[in-house]
């Protein structure tokens, strides 16, 4: 049997902005799994939020993921039958937050803080990358969990688009949020508080950035 993730030993503090930085297979996406309770353990414990994650029973961890972690995919995951606005009332709909009537209302202010509330009843198909992404991250902070997790949010984005949606990150930190962000640009990472360096399942360096884009990071 191969072993992903060897030895991990890691806290990540409330608040804290986090970058896990390494090669592709690395283990960087398995630990962000361990983290959002997709991946269990076979050994060892993963506690998240006060919970013990690798004891819940796997119908346990879709609600309180739903309730606890913004999960953010490279690949957008908007579901394409439903409309933007739709996209982001989804995790309201699935873990019943907040009226319907207030579940309308906060997608259209989550859309509106993405700049994309003009564009709340268009497909996700009529969009540019770019865009997808903004409300994918207005998605994440729709039942305002406390911990954002993005998986290369913006892998698949030119340079110019991906800073545009990474400084969309440095708002629910500096609310409070924490946000643990995997990524290959290096650029990126260095804006971040603390980045994480991951190789062959094992966690070869971590430090703190002192000079970062973010107000109350640095």
């Amino acid at each position: 049997m191969y072993t992903v993730l060897k030895g991990i030993d890691l806290t990540i503090r409330t608040g804290e902005f986090v970058a896990i930085i390494g090669k592709s297979g690395s283990g960087k996406s398995t630990l962000l799994n361990m983290i959002t309770g997709i991946d269990r353990p076979t050994s060892g414990e993963v506690r998240v939020a006060g919970t013990d994650l690798h004891t819940l029973h796997p119908k346990q961890l879709a609600p309180w993921r739903g309730m606890n972690i913004g999960v953010i995919f490279q690949f957008f995951q908007l579901l394409p039958t439903l409309s933007l606005l739709e996209n982001v009332m989804l995790p309201m709909d699935f873990c019943r937050t907040y009226t319907p009537k207030e579940r309308k209302e906060r997608a259209f202010e989550l859309l509106r803080q993405v700049q994309m509330a003009d564009h709340a009843h268009k497909m996700p198909s009529a969009v540019s990358g770019g865009q997808q992404q903004r409300v994918a991250i207005a998605r994440a902070l729709a039942n305002d969990p406390p911990i954002i997790v993005a998986d290369e949010p913006t892998g698949s984005l030119d340079s110019r688009t991906a800073e545009s949606v990474f400084s969309l990150f440095r708002d629910p930190v500096d609310r409070g949020k924490t946000v643990v962000m995997v990524t290959h640009d290096n650029d990126l990472a260095h804006q971040v508080k603390r980045t994480i360096i991951v190789a062959d399942g094992e966690i070869v360096n971590e430090h703190v950035v002192r000079n970062t884009g973010c107000r109350q990071c640095a």
